[in-house]
């Protein structure tokens, strides 16, 4: 029995489990995706007993993506970002990956967005902005950041090759010349709002939204009104799951069946 899982505090309403568990289905794989909620204080110790009773893998969500950087040993991508998401146990040291960088990029690309040349604009500057930033740098895009506080936007454009930081403020002329719009702020979650003005969008951008409760937010609602290519956040959280299956088992992923099996908990889940 391979043993998998996902460490945070909490984790109670994650949709990992119904998610991976139905990869191992389909892949014939005898494994269990377990939830652990160790208190913030023993995050070392937990590391240690996974590592210990010989569980595979390990994604990471709040408070501990950027605890656990220094209990593992990260890759490069994680360690520019800050932040490690996934644990790989099968050398002889942890590894540490980020794959929501990843997760946003495969995304795109499976909506058939071109991402080499092409002007993003990112917005939102915390957790997800900083692995979407770097994963659209990486991926040959400019990047352009804006923040709701325009410091810690210039701040992490610093870090991100070639890109720039802006207040929100800004976002109607980032927007006029802009190829991508990724929201990676909360903002629609909550209350049917979104962070970007209707009129500044257009029909060539094409544009996801992090939000993945409710799946169809106001922004996307906006951005389809105006002709735009729209991607809703299951699919980034799809594919960061996606890409730490295959890091721990070295197979393909069934796309299809995660996300079947993603969708129908989302649809379970939400009630608006």
């Amino acid at each position: 029995m391979h043993v998998f899982g996902l460490i945070g505090n909490p984790v109670g309403h994650s949709l990992s489990p119904p998610m991976h568990e139905a990869a191992y289905d389909d892949l014939d794989l005898e494994g269990r995706y377990v939830t652990f909620e160790p208190d913030p204080n023993e995050l070392e110790t937990a590391i240690d007993g996974a590592d210990a009773l010989g569980v595979r893998g390990l994604n990471v969500t709040i408070p501990f993506k950027r605890d656990v950087l220094d209990l593992v040993e990260p890759d490069d991508l994680a360690s520019r970002i800050g932040a490690v998401n996934t644990i790989d146990f099968s050398g002889a040291t942890p590894t540490g990956h980020n794959t929501d960088a990843v997760g946003a990029i495969r995304a795109l690309r499976d909506h058939d967005v071109a991402l080499e040349g092409a002007r993003a604009v990112v917005v939102g500057a915390g957790g997800a902005g900083r692995a979407i930033a770097f994963g659209l740098a990486d991926a040959g895009a400019t990047v352009d950041i804006a923040n709701r506080t325009e410091s810690t936007a210039r701040e992490l454009a610093e870090s991100v090759s070639g890109a720039t930081g802006h207040g929100l403020d800004a976002l109607g002329d980032l927007l006029s010349n802009a190829d991508i719009l990724i929201n990676a702020t909360s903002v629609g979650m909550e209350s049917d709002e979104s962070p970007v003005p209707a009129d500044a969008l257009h029909g060539e951008l094409a544009v996801m939204d992090a939000v993945y409760r409710p799946l169809e937010t106001r922004l996307l609602r906006d951005s389809e009104a105006v002709g735009a290519t729209t991607i809703d956040g299951g699919w980034m959280l799809l594919y960061q799951g996606v890409e730490a299956l295959e890091i721990w088992t070295g197979e393909d992923a069934p796309v299809a069946a995660m996300n079947e099996a993603l969708r129908r908990r989302l649809s379970v889940d939400f009630t608006p």
